[in-house]
């Protein structure tokens, strides 16, 4: 399966972003066999969700950073183990997979603990303890695969549970002197051993070398609840081999378990993987079940996420974590702003007012057809982004373009745009900090970064209600983003105007220096200006440049 590329515009997106991103991811699916999706940098303001509405269009999912992540990387999809298993077959199992980490899950998936090469080198040479396998509660069954032995009397599914393991190899006389009720005794042939350990109430004989059992043994054993192991390996090889018939789970680390899941960064998890031994750790999915191992060789592998940006060029607007992404291609028609690439990518960038319209001119140069949802979606970031022909941006192509893609969605272009700027413009009940972000660049001229946000109206009303809203609440604004100056456009769009908010130190004498205003002047209004893109942000920039 191909991996996911994404198509994103940029932080706080417009109509123009999110109705690109869709449009051009698409394009891609039908001219390619890409896995391309639509994601979107922020939260959806409320033009853009009447747009999506009168479409019936899904928004794109939530995409806040790009960093290359676990579910990234080729993880090692181990299967979880129970915690019963013997120790014999976990060390099977890890050399047939060449692992040295097994993880112990229950039955529901979840993970209880890790088992190393290790620890099991660490149980086989440091265990004296004659008790450890009652200790571990040994189950029956472990017993009879670790010796390949046949069950002759008794229950494979029990397990032992109080007593010590014993090598029957004195006289069957002295036997009564240390063989304790509930003890394992591993013992030969001889009649009389297996005789005088069953009266001694042993819980269980291991019989050596395939020797055959008597049928007065068998019933007696039953009698005596007695398990009976036969085994065809000597009583040297089966006293080596026992101990690992116990469960992985007496042994598993429990404590301190570092995990991962597929969500985590790269870069967050590198530094711990640093500091600890282990070679393998385990990764969690979103439910909390074991999905797989991760080890350091793993990270050489990841592979970055690919992006397709839209409607934007520049570092401070895109993506967290773009600089870590593997951008195939932008499509815009901003000025060129500060992203860099490591190897050459696919730049689509025209003088147009509105990215929409590169889209729908794509559309048309590979002879695909527009669906009439796509064409609603395109048509409305083109009347959104040249509010209806009035912006300075606006070209004969972006006209052209909505004309014909308002008759496929089948829509009357003035009276569609009042109800999408209605329903952009009802921000009566949003709190500053919404209003503000709806649409807010970051820019950089030189030394100086500084922001521009924008809210279009057709009512001086309402723009006078946002506006007491704004002013205190752009000092804290300021305060949280760092940079030397803020703008807030208040546009009228009926009337062709922006009232211009400022905020920060020598904000408002580069705004009244850029227009050329009174420096008495109290408020910044700018008839004719609507376009944050072709008449603020260059005003800015260019007295920003000659003042410098």
């Amino acid at each position: 399966m191909n991996s996911e590329i994404f198509v994103i515009g940029h932080i706080n997106p417009d109509t123009d972003s999110i109705c690109s991103a869709i449009a051009y991811a698409e394009l891609k699916k039908k001219i390619t066999d890409g896995n391309y999706k639509a994601k979107r940098a922020g939260q959806i303001n409320s033009e853009t969700k009447f747009v999506l509405e009168k479409f019936g269009v899904s928004a794109p999912s939530y995409q806040p950073d790009v960093r290359t992540q676990v579910k990234d990387v080729e993880i090692r999809k181990s299967p979880g183990v129970d915690g019963s298993i013997s120790l014999k077959t976990a060390w099977t199992t890890m050399r047939q997979n060449s692992d040295v980490t097994l993880p112990i899950v229950d039955d529901q998936n979840h993970l209880l603990g890790l088992i190393t090469i290790g620890d099991i080198a660490k149980s086989y040479m440091d265990v004296y303890d004659n008790k450890i396998l009652f200790t571990a509660k040994t189950p029956i069954k472990n017993i009879i695969a670790t010796l390949n032995g046949e069950l002759v009397v008794g229950d494979e599914n029990d397990y032992l549970t109080e007593g010590k393991v014993l090598v029957s190899a004195a006289n069957p006389d002295l036997m009564e002197d240390y063989i304790e009720e509930g003890d394992l005794v591993i013992l030969g042939n001889r009649y009389e051993s297996q005789l005088s350990s069953i009266e001694m109430k042993a819980g269980c004989i291991i019989v050596c070398d395939g020797a055959a059992v008597s049928k007065s043994i068998i019933l007696m054993a039953k009698s005596n609840n007695c398990t009976i192991i036969k085994s065809p390996y000597d009583t040297f090889t089966v006293s080596r081999l026992i101990n690992q018939s116990m469960p992985i789970s007496f042994f598993m680390s429990t404590k301190d378990l570092i995990t991962f899941t597929n969500e985590d960064f790269i870069e967050d998890i590198q530094g711990v993987m640093a500091k600890k031994r282990h070679r393998h750790f385990p990764i969690i999915d979103k439910n909390g079940c074991y999905f797989g191992m991760i080890s350091r060789r793993n990270l050489l592998g990841a592979r970055k996420k690919k992006v397709i940006l839209v409607d934007h060029n520049e570092k401070s607007q895109a993506v967290d974590g773009i600089e870590e992404a593997e951008i195939l291609e932008i499509i815009d028609h901003h000025r060129l702003g500060s992203l860099e690439t490591i190897s050459p990518v696919f730049f689509r960038n025209q003088p147009l007012g509105c990215t929409a319209t590169i889209v729908y001119l794509m559309y048309k140069e590979n002879h695909v057809e527009v669906e009439p949802r796509i064409a609603g979606l395109l048509c409305s970031a083109i009347l959104s982004d040249t509010l209806v022909y009035r912006s300075p941006t606006c070209t004969e192509v972006d006209r052209m373009a909505a004309e014909e893609l308002a008759k496929i969605a089948n829509i009357n272009v003035e009276e569609y745009a009042k109800e999408m700027f209605a329903a952009g413009s009802n921000l009566s009940n949003r709190s500053p900090e919404e209003i503000f972000y709806q649409d807010f660049k970051k820019f950089t001229a030189g030394d100086v970064t500084f922001g521009v946000g924008q809210i279009n109206s057709m009512s001086k009303e309402e723009l006078e209600k946002i506006k007491e809203k704004l002013i205190p609440y752009m000092e804290k604004a300021h305060g949280v983003h760092g940079i030397a100056m803020l703008f807030f456009m208040l546009t009228d769009i009926l009337e062709s105007s922006t009232e211009l908010l400022c905020h920060g130190h020598g904000a408002r004498e580069l705004a009244v220096n850029a227009y050329r205003l009174d420096m008495n002047t109290e408020k910044i209004y700018l008839p004719g200006v609507v376009s944050r893109k072709k008449q603020v942000i260059p005003a800015l920039m260019f007295t920003l440049q000659h003042d410098s």
